[in-house]
Formats: structure tokens, sequence, C-alpha cells
């Protein structure tokens, strides 16, 4: 497939009820590992990104070597390709789109795209966020690629107590309608985890509803009878292998 088929076939993946599954990778190697056990489409996560390279969260890797990394991954797979874009390494609507054009231009078929200020506090405005992914938006149908923009929302990243959850839910509503507009293909909502309140935001949002695994969330095939549309795992992947690394080195080490 070409990337335009590419994206086209990772767009139809997402279906509510029967939702894609990405088990997130890093880099080249993890990228051709998930694809040979059966994965459809591939997804990296920033935290294992940044950290499989030695930096931490929060766009710290440079932009450059993050695009590199995305080629590479494209390289080698013939699946379809989504990149953590974290906040598109700018602030501003034209740098974001700049940016995630040179995603596409490397083969990428998708981002996520969170509506937190990096390296701030709080998250953009509702307006400011849309503005930016309508401009990213404007840059992918320029390049006449039908790109997935999956538009997050760290309402409830930045409320870790489940239990504070409720309250966010009609603002992440209201988000998730005003980033459709704008041009979103997805809708992710990290940190929500409660089986009801998830199904509420299934109900009232138009888009593919993305949740990512965690302690406290549901399986995916309860997630799946909830209505959500793709499930991700996020840095979870990563720090396994790295726990298991470190179990076999420390068994090597004690044994000598």
């Amino acid at each position: 497939m070409n990337q335009t088929d590419k994206a086209k076939a990772f767009t139809e993946l997402h279906r509510k009820g029967d939702p894609l599954v990405l088990y997130n990778i890093w880099d080249a190697g993890s990228a051709r590992a998930v694809a040979e056990s059966g994965a459809r489409a591939l997804a990296t996560g920033s935290w294992s990104v940044a950290a499989a390279k030695g930096y931490g969260d929060g766009q710290d890797i440079p932009l450059l070597q993050l695009v590199d990394i995305a080629r590479a991954i494209v390289a080698a797979t013939d699946l379809p390709v989504s990149i953590d874009f974290e906040g598109g390494y700018a602030e501003d609507a034209e740098g974001a789109a700049l940016n995630a054009g040179r995603l596409i231009d490397v083969g990428a078929v998708g981002i996520n795209f969170e509506d937190q200020v990096v390296g701030g506090s709080g998250l953009h405005t509702l307006e400011a966020q849309a503005a930016r992914i309508k401009a990213i938006r404007a840059t992918a149908d320029e390049k006449d690629i039908p790109f997935f923009i999956n538009a997050r929302t760290d309402l409830f990243l930045k409320v870790s107590d489940p239990v504070r959850h409720a309250p966010l839910v009609d603002e992440a509503i209201e988000r998730a309608a005003a980033y459709a507009e704008a041009g979103a293909s997805g809708f992710f909502v990290p940190g929500l985890s409660n089986p009801d309140l998830i199904a509420r935001v299934c109900e009232s949002v138009a888009l593919p509803v993305n949740i990512m695994m965690r302690q406290g969330v549901p399986d995916v095939k309860v997630l799946a009878g909830l209505g959500v549309g793709r499930v991700s795992y996020g840095p979870g992947p990563y720090r396994a292998m790295i726990e298991w690394l470190k179990g076999q080195a420390s068994g090597v080490y004690q044994r000598g």
C-alpha cells in the first residue's frame, strides 16, 4: 500500500465497539516485533520514544530526531504508522502544522496531538487548540493525505484521582465537538478509567474514542462494549521490556 492507502486503512480500523488495539512501540526494532506479532497498525508512545533515546518526556527529544525515528519505523514495516506528536513542538498553529508536515513527508499516517501546554501549565484554550488542529488538517489536505489526527485532551491526566473525573466530562465532550469540527479524526482521553464515564464520552462524542490501558482501566473486551474505538498501551510495553531487561541483567551479574 502507498501512504494514502495506509492512511485510509488506518482510519477504517477505528470502529466504535470494535476497537483498534495499539501496543505502542518506540523504534524500528520494536515496530518489527509488534508487527510480526499480529498488529494491524502501529503507533509510538512519546514517553517510550524519549526514554529509549535517553530523554525525558515532554518534547525533550529534538523534533528532527523524532522525525528520523518516524522515518525509520515507516521504512521497517508495511503497516500504517501513527506518531505521538505531543504538543506539536510549537505553540502557534502555523508552527504545529509545519512540524506535522515533516511527519507526513516521512510516511506517517497519523499523530496524537495533545491540548496541554507542554512545558507550561494547564491546557490550551478550546479555541486555540481547535485552531492548531485546523491548521494541521489544512497541511494534510495540501499534501493530499487523509491524515488521522488523534486529538488528545489532558483533562483527566491533570487530575490524578479518578473520583474527581466526573465533573470534567462535560468539558471533555465540549472539546471533542470543537476538535471534530476543526478536523480531528479521533478523540483521546488518557487517564479516564471509570466505565460509566467512558461510556458517557463514547455515547456523546461522534469521533472514535481512544482509551489508554493503565491500572484501573477495564480490559479490551469491556472497553469494546462501552463503545471505545481505539485502545493503546502508552509507555506500558517499554516499561515492561526494561523491567525484563533489568531482571535478566541482574541474574547475570548476581550469578557472576
